[in-house]
């Protein structure tokens, strides 16, 4: 019975050992749905993070796809052989993948993003800033102020915004004439993030693994105060609150989701339309918060959602209020999903 060949549609696959890990690239045609090339990585690679980038310095216009590997992972405690980046090009012609090169890391890169023309890599706490060479990524430089693990990395500009797997997120700054990596702000809570974006300039949307979704700013004096310090030394040496980072951001919205937020990403649902932030679940669930434009429409949504608290409360008999406040206190959210349950109502509760 053992050397039987069974079918993995009848008996499903096999299952592995710890620390066992299998992984694959793949190319696939968005409209066709069809499966372009694909690349098996080597045994017990798991793959983390991928992206699409540039180099400038290369001078020619070849977008390259970085995939960051863990070897031999397990996740707890969480313990790695050391990681690697890999290297490939797409080829216009066939439209596969052509290996370039393969870079040794000594930690897990557990996020890739591309930044001003190189590529910005989360190896474990480290963040670092890669150049593109002929046998492997050459790093220049790299920060070592993140506690734990670098999630996700996304940037606008010079500013970069790096997600701790423990401790939140973290503002830095890139300055191209020292080539430092500074962290200028931090959060005040500790948050176990798995999604963040820029919403713009000073301000971040970010999800933990609890179900919660805030949306912290970084305070109007700090913008300024940054900017103007071109030898980065108040940032580099005045660490004396929290432990931390010298700036803290401002929290202006919290909301307690229920399930964990997996992606979010700041788009314009509708041609010319305004912006907002689109996420998706855990559980499969899409998502969308939508800022007011108007006062009005605040205090009309505001009183909505308070009337409905009392008249329209949760069939559990849980209070709605200190559900959306599990976490962290409910602020500035008004919950859609309960706005919605007015049509529900009979026509003697709606007047």
């Amino acid at each position: 019975f053992l050397a039987e060949d069974l079918p993995e549609a009848v008996f499903s696959a096999p299952k592995p050992g710890a620390a066992t890990w299998a992984s694959c690239i793949r190319v696939v045609d968005p409209v066709q749905g069809t499966t372009v090339d694909h690349v098996p990585l080597e045994q017990n690679e798991a793959a983390f993070c991928a992206t699409v980038c540039q180099f400038s310095s290369r001078g020619d216009s070849l977008w390259y796809i970085i995939v960051g590997v863990a070897k031999n992972f397990r996740l707890q405690p969480r313990q790695s052989d050391g990681g690697f980046l890999y290297t490939y090009v797409m080829n216009d012609e066939t439209k596969k993948l052509e290996f370039v090169h393969k870079t040794p890391t000594d930690d897990v890169p557990g996020a890739v993003h591309p930044f001003q023309g190189r590529l910005l890599v989360g190896v474990g706490h480290f963040l670092r800033v890669y150049e593109i060479g002929r046998k492997k990524l050459l790093r220049k430089c790299e920060n070592k102020h993140i506690p734990y693990f670098v999630t996700s990395i996304t940037s606008m500009g010079y500013r970069i915004l790096a997600s701790d797997v423990q401790e939140s997120i973290h503002f830095l700054k890139y300055r191209p004439v020292e080539n430092q990596l500074i962290v200028f702000a931090d959060d005040t809570s500790p948050r176990w993030v798995t999604a963040a974006c820029l919403v713009d300039y000073c301000t971040a949307f970010v999800a933990d693994k609890f179900g919660n979704a805030a949306v912290l700013r970084l305070p109007d004096d700090v913008n300024d105060e940054v900017d103007e310090d071109p030898t980065g030394t108040k940032a580099l040496w005045d660490r004396g609150l929290l432990g931390g980072a010298s700036q803290k951001t401002i929290e202006l919205c919290n909301y307690h989701l229920g399930e964990a937020i997996l992606s979010a990403q700041k788009t314009a649902l509708i041609p010319g339309g305004s912006e907002a932030v689109v996420y998706t679940t855990i559980s499969g669930g899409v998502g969308v918060f939508v800022p007011f434009n108007s006062r009005e429409d605040i205090d009309f949504f505001q009183h909505l959602e308070m009337h409905l608290r009392q008249e329209n409360p949760p069939l559990c008999g849980r209070d709605h209020l200190h559900y959306r406040s599990y976490y962290y206190p409910v602020k500035n959210v008004i919950d859609g999903d309960l706005c919605e349950q007015y049509n529900l109502l009979d026509r003697s509760e709606e007047r």
